[in-house]
């Protein structure tokens, strides 16, 4: 009879101890296992050269390691690095590598396909096919720490949850792959240097809050007048600005964690006085700084880049209320890789 085999890495290192000794086996070989499964990436059992043979035929017996595989990698003139990710099951999510002179950061996605419907995103026009497991997100990270060693002679510096998917809409697997990456027994990264990017969920936002997790918050803001922010993304209709603030307030509260505002402003939609003047309260409720994107058109829809001169126009007012506000300007443009544009056109 053919044993099912399990996924390994949804095991802790305590089970896979217990696992050992109910084998007959000592419990360190569970630490060693559990070594070469997270700190080291193994993608399979033979790579556990510290380990017998006879063990590792017993472990290919009962599980499997679903790694994931990058299927296609696209380098942009800027060094940006596009990775086309297959699971386990054949679906694909994409994760971006964007190098600085002093840093790298990975841009990770957390779903496949996302769960919301800006109007402004590539992903949201592909259906929510499935939230991410905590390996497939670790995985991503490492694949782009290894890329970074590679082409850029340094290891990873920093993550954003910005790729696809809405995080918080896959809280447990998003906290579980951040404990991960943060560990010693994973890549032991500060999470001062991890930034979960969300569109605005209240209730996930103080749950964050609550439990006291240690990373940054970044809010995709777009407008802070409601009516034209439910225009941009229509699901915000059920979750107003004023549920927002306070969610924002608690979480600064609790956390006394800063938060940034990202914020595209767009030709006809969002670049008039008001919404200036709607942005600036909004960043006087709680300690922030604001990153104004460059954005990256999908189609030749209503979602256009504004002008510079409206752009400045931000940049002015909220620096006269001594708002801290930086212009992103857009990496990878030339293969896709751009925020709001990860949509798995090779898929």
């Amino acid at each position: 009879m053919q044993i099912e085999k399990k996924d390994i890495r949804a095991l802790s290192k305590d089970q896979l101890r217990e696992f050992f000794v109910s084998n007959g086996d000592k419990a360190f070989r569970g630490n060693q296992v559990y070594e070469w499964l997270w700190s080291k990436g193994a993608h399979n059992f033979d790579d556990m050269t510290n380990v017998a043979k006879t063990t590792r035929q017993m472990l290919e017996e009962n599980f499997v390691i679903n790694h994931i595989r990058v299927d296609q990698m696209q380098k942009s003139e800027d060094g940006t690095v596009k990775n086309a990710v297959r699971l386990h099951d054949g679906l694909v999510v994409e994760s971006v590598l964007i190098p600085t002179n002093t840093r790298t950061t990975a841009c990770v996605s957390s779903q496949v396909g996302c769960s919301l419907d800006c109007n402004f995103c590539a992903t949201a026009r592909l259906k929510r096919m499935r939230n991410l497991n905590p390996d497939e997100i670790y995985d991503q990270v490492l694949a782009i720490d290894n890329e970074s060693k590679l082409y850029h002679n340094r290891p990873l510096s920093n993550i954003v949850f910005m790729g696809m998917g809405e995080p918080l809409m896959n809280y447990n697997n998003v906290i579980k792959a951040i404990d991960k990456i943060v560990s010693p027994e994973g890549l032991g990264m500060s999470p001062k240097r991890i930034t979960v990017s969300t569109s605005g969920i209240p209730k996930m936002i103080k749950k964050l809050a609550d439990d006291e997790v240690k990373f940054r918050l970044a809010v995709s803001l777009h407008s802070a007048i409601d009516e034209i922010r439910s225009r941009i993304m229509p699901f915000s209709q059920n979750f107003p600005l004023a549920d927002l603030r306070e969610s924002l307030e608690y979480w600064y509260n609790k956390t006394r964690s800063k938060i940034t505002y990202e914020y595209v402003v767009w030709k006809g939609i969002n670049d008039n006085k008001a919404s200036v003047d709607a942005l600036v309260k909004f960043c006087k409720y709680v300690p922030c700084k604001v990153n104004l994107i460059e954005y990256n058109p999908i189609d030749d829809g209503e979602f256009q880049q504004a002008s510079e001169e409206s752009i400045n126009e931000y940049i002015k007012a909220l620096e006269k209320n001594d708002i801290v506000v930086k212009v992103r300007r857009s990496r990878g443009k030339d293969i896709d890789a751009a925020c709001g544009q990860l949509a798995n056109k090779e898929a």
